[in-house]
């Protein structure tokens, strides 16, 4: 799994011109599913995002979260961030979670969010969408499969 989050001022994602989801102040998250994926995997990347602690306090040091400051969450799922570019210029996503797997994680991944975040908002699968976001700072975190490995543990 890999998430890239965005802080944000604002989000919002359009598919044929309709806007299908839009945020004010929260985290605009990338989502990329892998073949070998599975929900607790995706347990385990949710627990971080959702407690993420970087948004500034009074102090202006980053030190609260999502839930602290009531910002929201807008979910895209981004197949391409598994574009393996190691040989030729035409990159391969052999190592991408497989559409109908991938759809049902992210589609569980919504919902978990939704338990804890009163404002989730997302893309559509699958879907050729715009993503037009106002980038806070800019601050950008990638979480990827190094997180969770016995190195970083």
């Amino acid at each position: 799994m890999k998430l890239v989050i965005q802080r944000v001022s604002r989000a919002s994602v359009t598919v044929d011109q309709k806007t299908v989801g839009a945020i004010e102040k929260g985290f605009l998250v990338l989502v990329g599913i892998a073949d070998t994926d599975t929900r607790e995997t995706a347990d385990k990347y949710l627990k971080k995002l959702l407690n993420l602690r970087i948004f500034e306090d009074e102090n202006g040091k980053t030190n609260l979260s999502l839930k602290d400051v009531n910002g929201q969450l807008l979910l895209v799922s981004q197949f391409t961030l598994y574009a393996d570019c190691r040989k030729g210029n035409r990159p391969s996503f052999i190592h991408a979670g497989a559409p109908g797997m991938a759809e049902e994680l992210y589609e569980y991944m919504v919902e978990a969010c939704r338990r804890e975040i009163p404002v989730v908002e997302k893309g559509i699968f699958g879907a050729d969408m715009k993503v037009e976001l106002l980038n806070d700072g800019p601050f950008t975190i990638i979480l990827d499969e190094h997180l969770f490995t016995k190195e970083s543990c």
